[in-house]
């Protein structure tokens, strides 16, 4: 049987994420902190613009692109809130999601043979996409600059094979940020380099500090850039599945090929859905934002308190301590915290071969979950600390 499978497809695995999620799932009474999945409900003029969108028949095929008017909404949003300009007819495709925006992104970049540059740990889609279009993954390990890519490491990685970079942050699973320094830093590396930039930043409306940085807003970078976005995370809106690809014309004509074989076009109903999301609730993710960060610093210091390191996210809604002072690998730490506490965090090993020796927590969870989970891991931690 496996002869009549692609060899790329055989060598990926299931998400470990996901993997753990399901292993969860038999526990009863456990407690929760694995998905990135907002736990706040979609706005109502969302569902409401959803509702009157049926009403009204949108309920055909759109243009394989999506929509004009959310795309004009895209456009419009990311010029406003992160000074990108970009043109609505030619320069963004709604997507399925941000995960097929990188899909379709990587199938018409890739070839077999070609590298990508991956900082790690790392979001565990990024290097299945790779390797499913024959190309590698060139790891970037970034533990031992508080998880941040730094232009020393990019000078270091570049091969003449290297096509291009895999840029995500907010960092899923750190929470990690790069500001406006380290990204001129970084583009001032690429600007002689043939190098496209895949720039995922579903993150961007939930930075606590100050407003997200794109590194396409860096001079020179707009050309040499995707950048990914989507709902799922600002508007709570994950089974909606509306994302963005916005490109240079010359590459999203391309990409429009590969999108529309693959899915025609997104959701008719989500995409009037998420014109309400961009319009009216352009500001929707502010009133979850200032929860996540409530959240974030409560968590903080609880960890601190157990003596567990970990960088101090600036956004998304993720820690990723460090449990090595417990002596236990990634995997056997978190499914003795499952056997013995009934709580379920992500192995770092599922974020790459590099998370070993951290634990992802997200905290995109309420205060009373959160509190519990506390409780439970400061016993776990008792017992089983240095």
């Amino acid at each position: 049987m496996d002869a009549n499978i692609n060899q790329n497809v055989l060598g990926i695995q299931r998400s470990g994420i996901r993997q753990f999620f399901d292993k969860v799932a038999t526990v009863e009474g456990a407690v929760q902190l694995t998905l990135g999945q907002p736990d706040f409900h979609t706005p109502g003029h969302v569902k409401e613009a959803a509702k009157q969108a049926i009403d009204d028949n949108h309920t055909t095929y759109t243009a394989n692109g999506g929509i004009s008017e959310l795309k004009e909404a895209a456009t419009e949003f990311v010029r406003e809130k992160y000074g990108l300009t970009y043109d609505a007819k030619r320069e963004v495709i709604t997507t399925v999601g941000a995960s097929q925006a990188l899909d379709i992104t990587l199938r018409t970049m890739l070839s077999s043979g070609d590298e990508v540059l991956l900082p790690v740990p790392a979001y565990p889609a990024y290097e299945p996409l790779i390797r499913l279009n024959g190309a590698t993954p060139t790891y970037i390990d970034t533990s031992k600059t508080n998880f941040k890519l730094t232009k020393e490491a990019i000078q270091a990685a570049i091969t003449p094979k290297t096509r291009a970079l895999i840029l995500s942050y907010p960092s899923n699973p750190t929470g990690v940020v790069l500001n406006e320094e380290e990204l001129k830093a970084i583009a001032a590396v690429l600007q002689d380099e043939n190098i496209f930039v895949v720039s995922d930043e579903i993150y961007s409306e939930l930075v606590y500090a100050r407003p997200h940085s794109s590194i396409a807003f860096q001079p020179g970078m707009k050309e040499r850039t995707v950048v990914i976005n989507g709902l799922s995370k600002s508007h709570s809106m994950t089974g909606w599945r509306i994302g963005f690809a916005f490109a240079p014309a010359t590459l999203t004509e391309q990409m429009l090929k590969v999108h529309s074989y693959n899915i025609s076009c997104p959701s008719s109903i989500s995409q009037h859905a998420a014109l309400s999301a961009l319009t009216v609730g352009k500001d929707d993710a502010g009133q979850m934002r200032v929860k996540y960060e409530k959240r974030r610093d409560y968590m903080l210091k609880r960890l601190q308190e157990m003596g567990l390191p970990v960088a101090k996210p600036e956004g998304a809604f993720y820690l990723f301590p460090s449990i090595q002072k417990t002596g236990l690998d990634a995997y056997s730490f978190a499914e003795r915290l499952l056997e013995e506490e009934k709580l379920a965090v992500v192995p770092g090993t599922a974020f790459t071969s590099y998370g070993e020796g951290y634990v992802r927590l997200s905290y995109a969870y309420d205060m009373e979950n959160l509190t519990e989970a506390c409780l439970r891991l400061e016993r776990f931690i008792r017992r089983n600390g240095a």
